[in-house]
């Protein structure tokens, strides 16, 4: 990974020369992308350098051989290089430089086209390679931008995540410190329950007044109230009676009993509801 950031940064200098390099983001994934294109950079840039090195040594064979051609064209046609006027010269040194530059084996037109259509292909295959390094690219700058964009909300994922961590580690705490809170609180309240009941062991407190057995008589309570309340809707219709008094006025006796020892059947439980339930009061404050 070392190897590979300083590789980079060297590339970059040379690309950029005196010129500040551009910033961007250093990971292991910018690092590998951009790795790869200094390599095919260098690379590319060593095809060029030999095909250089190849067309200046075929240029310099050419030039030799075009001198030695040109020497002897003329002296065939008994000229020499001093008899040709300037603008001969001229003709005749594009006309050598033409062909040393299409690499043809002769003057003739056959070799000028032949030439220039192998250099046209050429230019296609080139244009087309460059096609393909563009689209590469492209793909790969798509490729890196996707990469910072990810990097990004993984880095604000992180932070929600860090932040929401603090949240609930301060919850937990709280949460223990509630539930230390509750464990004493439910031992005080079971020694004083324990306290509570052998205080009422030592009392001999009946049954009866206990506070379930309170919350029973109450619940009987309403439940007799309930049973009254047809009962003297009963006594108000014998109320109404006027056909035959004597036995209305038996009726409405009867319901009057009846009525009257529920009344002290519930007045007796409700007296002693009010009786019971200051004592037991007064006993759990002890």
């Amino acid at each position: 990974m070392c190897e590979k950031t300083i590789k980079v940064t060297q590339w970059l200098s040379n690309i950029f020369g005196d010129q500040p390099i551009p910033h961007y983001e250093v990971n292991t994934r910018t690092t590998e992308i951009l790795y790869q294109l200094a390599e095919c950079s260098e690379a590319r840039c060593r095809d060029v350098v030999l095909l250089t090195e190849d067309l200046e040594q075929k240029a310099a064979e050419y030039g030799t051989e075009g001198s030695y051609l040109q020497e002897l064209l003329l002296e065939g046609v008994g000229l020499s290089s001093s008899s040709l006027s300037k603008t001969a010269s001229s003709y005749l040194n594009a006309l050598e430089g033409s062909a040393m530059a299409l690499n043809t084996k002769d003057t003739s037109l056959a070799s000028y086209v032949a030439a220039m259509n192998d250099l046209t292909a050429d230019i296609l295959a080139t244009e087309k390679k460059n096609q393909e390094m563009d689209h590469e690219l492209t793909i790969l700058r798509k490729k890196l931008t996707s990469a910072l964009v990810l990097r990004k909300s993984l880095q604000e994922d992180l932070s929600k995540t860090e932040e929401n961590q603090v949240v609930e580690k301060a919850r937990a705490e709280n949460r223990l410190q509630n539930m230390d809170f509750f464990k004493a609180k439910s031992e005080d309240l079971k020694f004083r329950i324990k306290a509570a009941e052998n205080q009422l062991s030592a009392s001999r407190m009946e049954p009866s007044l206990s506070h379930q057995a309170l919350l029973d008589l109450s619940e009987k309570l309403a439940k007799l109230k309930q049973e009254t309340i047809p009962m003297k809707k009963k006594l108000e219709s014998f109320l109404d009676l006027t056909p035959n008094p004597s036995l209305a006025q038996v009726k409405i006796e009867e319901a009057k009993r009846e009525l009257a020892a529920i009344d002290a059947e519930l007045t007796m439980k409700v007296d002693m509801m009010e009786i019971a339930m200051p004592d037991q009061h007064a006993r759990h404050m002890i």
